[in-house]
């Protein structure tokens, strides 16, 4: 699809994932695995029995209309600059398997085992963004520029992944919540690039592509969902956000332009750290998490209420940050 004419792509990565996603959600609803409720999360117990790991179905067509869109026109020599990008599908495609095996298995894998297999993809993620990008390791802030030697760069970059993929995992929490954080975060992401003058059409195509294709998920994951994203969903969404947050030339707008999944999903994991390694027992104590269980449960939040106001929180924060970046 990307040798065909800019109006008619267009069209296609608008039209061709809402149809693709759509059909395989209603083929396959039913040959998803169930959840069977969480015990600690506020509410947990009420998924009980929703179709889950619907994340391996929206990743899948999300790579598939990617793949068609990406590809180069025959002979035109542009194989070398698509090779970055399809690495980057099969890099989702693997996190996304990872999250779906454990979305299906009878036993929940164990934490560390998910943390090590999320390091993994996480490192070659970051290789495979040094490898192709070696003008754009550097940082920006306060219009100062570093540039960072490409190990250390690929270091950082690899933790930022693996932070991003467990924060959006620990979102995903709410029906609806996740996925629409995800959807702020970017069109934020968009406006970015809009504003640096980003010329990169392939990661602007796959960022559209993304967001219609999560569209028909959510629109059966809306309250009161009949499907989950799973594991299979989230932690592919995270990866994918900070591939996109990486070629905006800025690694540090994952802060800004994420804030609230950051906010939400790694608060948890920074309070269970302190407990269990630094033995800090009061670490956080009168907050609950994920962030987002605590303002339903402490606050009285409606999921609603905790839906819309995380997502207008984010999108002054990107307004803000889009605005202040140039």
């Amino acid at each position: 699809m990307y040798f065909l004419p800019e109006k008619t792509l267009a069209l296609g990565i608008v039209i061709l994932p809402v149809i693709i996603c759509s059909v395989l959600l209603a083929l396959f609803k039913d040959k998803l695995p169930r959840d069977q409720g969480r015990d600690f999360a506020f509410n947990g117990k009420l998924s009980a029995g929703k179709v889950r790991g619907a994340g391996i179905i929206f990743v899948c067509s999300f790579i598939v209309v990617s793949f068609l869109a990406i590809c180069p026109p025959i002979g035109s020599g542009e194989l070398k600059t698509a090779l970055e990008y399809y690495f980057y599908l099969i890099l989702i495609f693997l996190g996304m398997l990872s999250g779906y095996l454990d979305d299906k298995a009878k036993i929940p894998w164990g934490e560390y085992k998910k943390g090590a297999i999320d390091l993994v993809i996480s490192a070659l993620t970051a290789a495979n963004f040094v490898y192709f990008n070696p003008d754009m390791l550097s940082v920006s802030f306060f219009g100062m520029t570093l540039n960072i030697p490409p190990v250390l760069f690929g270091i950082i970059a690899a933790v930022l992944v693996w932070m991003l993929i467990n924060a959006t995992n620990c979102s995903d929490g709410i029906d609806g919540f996740c996925g629409s954080l995800t959807i702020v975060s970017l069109i934020s992401i968009l406006g970015a690039m809009k504003v640096l003058e980003v010329k990169d059409g392939r990661m602007m195509y796959l960022i559209v592509i993304m967001i219609f294709t999560l569209l028909p998920y959510l629109w059966r994951n809306a309250e009161p969902s009949t499907m989950m994203m799973g594991d299979a969903g989230s932690r592919a969404l995270g990866l994918f956000l900070c591939i996109c947050i990486f070629k905006t030339g800025n690694i540090l707008l994952v802060v800004p332009l994420c804030f609230m999944l950051c906010l939400d999903g790694l608060l948890g994991i920074v309070k269970v750290s302190l407990i269990r390694f630094l033995k800090m027992k009061n670490a956080f104590k009168n907050i609950r998490t994920p962030l987002h269980d605590h303002f339903r449960k402490n606050k009285g939040w409606s999921n609603t209420q905790v839906i819309f106001r995380f997502c207008m929180i984010q999108a002054v924060i990107s307004a803000v940050t889009v605005i202040a970046i140039k």
